[in-house]
């Protein structure tokens, strides 16, 4: 019996359009000066560019240079972890200033709220920061949908096509692999949390269905569907 659903984000809960279209532009377009004015006296920032430093072979002292590597990062969609808890403390700024809201599919915030009613247990799995997630679920164009998660995962615990990550995040909740329902319009994580024992259903919003053995939805609803029949 499923007791807890594992999520993907984009492409899932939420359009890839709204990642694209609106929070990368916005982390572009505006980094060089978050990075400028806070890298002196705010040790989040300082810490994370440490890392960028790091990673990218720059001079920590050369904050332009830091600048042009995170830029260029958000342009390949590199997932470092450096990246991602950046973008998070800045898509936070542009949260709570209103530049926007976190895009959640209607059917998705209507069933994270019955599945968490019903008493499963629900958490999120996606490659941008915890921070980034809790912040789209947070100021969602449907509300604060964070109150029915009960935790998030991001690429601290390994990269998202890796078994192994899943073999982390099946050891922290404590659960036995096959009780958890993992959510993806990826099929290479799909598989990835399949080797470790846990049902999947692939989204596929948009599209052919494909030609699959495994369960796949068009939405929240159809996944609904699924849970009735286990």
């Amino acid at each position: 019996m499923i007791r807890v659903i594992l999520t993907d984000i984009e492409g899932t809960t939420s359009a890839i359009h709204f990642v694209h279209d609106v929070l990368f532009p916005y982390a572009a377009e505006h980094i060089g000066d978050f990075v400028r004015d806070g890298e002196s006296d705010n040790p989040a920032i300082a810490e994370q560019l440490d890392l960028v430093a790091e990673r990218s072979g720059t001079d920590r002292n050369d904050i332009e240079g830091l600048i042009s590597a995170l830029q260029g990062w958000i342009r390949e969609d590199r997932k470092e972890t450096a990246l991602k808890a950046l973008q998070g403390m800045l898509w936070e700024q542009g949260y709570q200033q209103g530049a926007f809201r976190g895009h959640v599919y209607e059917d998705a915030a209507d069933y994270l709220q019955r599945w968490h009613d019903r008493g499963l247990r629900l958490f999120v799995y996606s490659s941008g920061s915890v921070k980034a997630q809790k912040l789209i679920f947070g100021f969602s164009e449907a509300g604060d949908l964070t109150p029915f998660f009960s935790g998030y995962f991001d690429t601290r615990v390994g990269g998202k096509k890796e078994a192994q990550s899943y073999r982390h995040i099946v050891d922290q909740l404590g659960v036995d692999a096959e009780t958890v329902l993992f959510l993806s319009d990826v099929e290479a994580e799909l598989q990835a949390a399949e080797e470790v024992g846990l049902a999947t259903a692939w989204l596929v919003r948009d599209g052919h269905l494909p030609g699959t053995q495994r369960p796949v939805a068009r939405d929240f609803s159809e996944v609904d569907n699924l849970l009735k029949r286990r």
